[in-house]
Parts: structure tokens; sequence; C-alpha cells
């Protein structure tokens, strides 16, 4: 069965509406601050990538460009955090992550700050800028901090969704990991984003296909095609919070299932197929193939041919779960 609020038939599948989720973080951005004057966004000089631009236009007293200089970036929104603002930071997802680790870590976690980090260009979807600039280690150094959450939007509709969740409700540090993309939307206007919890996006009983990110969409069209092509039941998780986790849903589907083929534009080591290797060895010892990258770099290229290489696109997980 496939949940309501889904768009998955193979026809919408093959042929999306796309929609930029870092767009739809300007736009919730800028929306908000006509109501929330406690909100005040802070950025590295990459207003205009992140879109908070958006917000900066309507705002710019509220508006901080920290420059190239992230550990200032981190601590400035702690330092306002701890006035009673709501600070959001934007950047890439690799310098907000690596340059600014130490500061994230003792400076906003530590101190258990009201701090949102939500950076956008991660992963490899990034392209054309090459390994330098593609955060795919992210996910693993943000859930390792303590009194940090870790989310991971799949399309616009969930990210308007979780950050509005993130800024207006949850009190506490917080990474939101956006891409560049334009990216297929997955859920209708209907949808209702659960703080916490794995979303069952798609009923089976062949097989698990847990993702995060870009790669449920890949989930999802890879699912339909088993079923069509090959008769295998697949169902689909949409991990799309990684600290905290949803142990019951996930153990619920392997005890079901029997096997799980993890999915993320990110490395296995620690990322999304770590965590559900973890939970799965204490709570429900299951077979598990991560798919994402196989402790390599990333490198120059387009979105399509990097998914393909680094076995993260539909025809892999189709492959996978075939041979399997």
């Amino acid at each position: 069965m496939t949940h309501t609020n889904v768009l998955t038939t193979l026809d919408y599948l093959e042929n999306p509406t796309k929609k930029a989720l870092r767009k739809q973080f300007g736009e919730v951005l800028a929306e908000l601050g006509e109501t929330m004057e406690s909100l005040v966004v802070l950025d590295a000089d990459l207003s205009c990538s992140t879109q908070t631009k958006m917000f900066a236009d309507k705002f710019p007293e509220r508006f901080f460009n920290q420059g190239i200089a992230e550990m200032d970036l981190v601590n400035t929104a702690a330092g306002l955090a701890t006035t009673g603002k709501v600070p959001v930071l934007s950047t890439f997802a690799l310098f907000a992550s690596g340059k600014a680790w130490e500061a994230v870590r003792n400076t906003v976690c530590y101190s258990d700050l009201n701090v949102k980090i939500m950076p956008t260009h991660s992963g490899i979807s990034l392209g054309e800028d090459g390994a330098s600039h593609q955060s795919i280690e992210d996910i693993a150094l943000m859930r390792v901090i303590p009194n940090m959450t870790v989310l991971v939007p799949s399309d616009a509709v969930e990210t308007d969704r979780m950050v509005r969740w993130a800024i207006q409700e949850h009190v506490g540090p917080c990474y939101v990991r956006l891409v560049r993309t334009n990216w297929p939307v997955i859920h209708d206007e209907s949808y209702q984003w659960t703080p916490g919890k794995i979303e069952v996006m798609r009923d089976g009983s062949d097989i698990t296909l847990a993702a995060t990110g870009e790669p449920v969409y890949h989930a999802l069209l890879a699912a339909e095609r088993l079923q069509k092509d090959h008769g295998i039941s697949a169902e689909v998780l949409n991990i799309s919070s990684i600290k905290p986790f949803d142990e019951e849903t996930l153990v619920k589907s392997a005890q079901k299932t029997g096997r799980v083929i993890t999915v993320e534009s990110h490395q296995v080591l620690a990322g999304l197929g770590g965590a559900v290797c973890e939970v799965l060895s204490e709570h429900h010892p299951t077979p598990v193939k991560r798919l994402g990258t196989q402790d390599r770099f990333g490198q120059s290229g387009t979105q399509g041919p990097l998914f393909k290489e680094y076995g993260i696109d539909w025809e892999a997980i189709v492959n996978t779960a075939k041979n399997w």
C-alpha cells in the first residue's frame, strides 16, 4: 500500500514536479520573519546560494553576514541565543559541519543553546564543485555530538514542515541538512511531518528500502520498478530524523521483511547505514546492505551521473534488491 499523502505513481515518479529545498528554506525564513521578531539569520557570505537572501532583503536589521569565518558564524549565533533570539545560521554543509565543528560542539551543544544550523549544498549532488565542497561526512559529524538533533528532509514539502518545527517548536541545537538541487516533490500539501518518527511511505513484505534525503525519491522509484518488473514487494522508509532515531518503526519493518537496504548521499560509515546497523544489531539482527559513498571522496560531475557512479540511484537499488 502507498500512503495517501505520497506522490508515488510510476508515471509521476518518472516525470515529477521539482522544487529546490534551499528555495523552500528561504521562503519559510522570510515568512516566519514577519511574525517572529526574535528570529535572526546569519550567513557566511553565501546568502544568494543558501537563499537566506530572501530574509536579508526583508529584514536587513536582523540579518548578519559574518563573512568567510565559520567559527565566528557559529559563535555569534550562540551569543545571540543567550539573549533570547532564535538564530538560524546557514552556509555550505561542509563548512558548517567541518570548519566550525569545534564551535558547534563546545559552544552550541555543550551549553545546549537554541541555535538552528541549516546548511545547504550537502551530499554529492553539489556536483560540479567537486570533492572539496561535497559534504558526505556531515551526518556522522553532527549525530555524534550530545544534545544535537539531526534532520534530513526528502523534498521541499518536508523541508517546509521541518524548518518550521525546528524554528518555532524545538528548543535546543538542531541541524537540518539541505541540498542545492531542484528535486522531485514526493509529498502532497496534506503531509504532516512527525518529529522523531520514520515515515512508512510504501508498505511491502519482501525487502525494506530505508533512505534519507534525496535518495528517498530513488527508493520510491525503485520500489515501483521492483513490483512492476520483478514481483518484489519493497517497503520504503523515509528516515528524515537521524537523531532522535525511531528504533521501533525500523525494527518492525525489519521483522516483517528480513532484509534491509539503506540508501544515502553520504558515507555509509557512521551515516544512515551506520545508524541502521547500530539499531538492528542491538534489537533485531538483520542482514543489511548499505548504499552510499563507500569510504570514497566525491568528484566533479552532474547529479545524475554522480548518483549512478556512487550506486545510490534507483537502478542501483533495483539491482541490489533483485540480486539479493
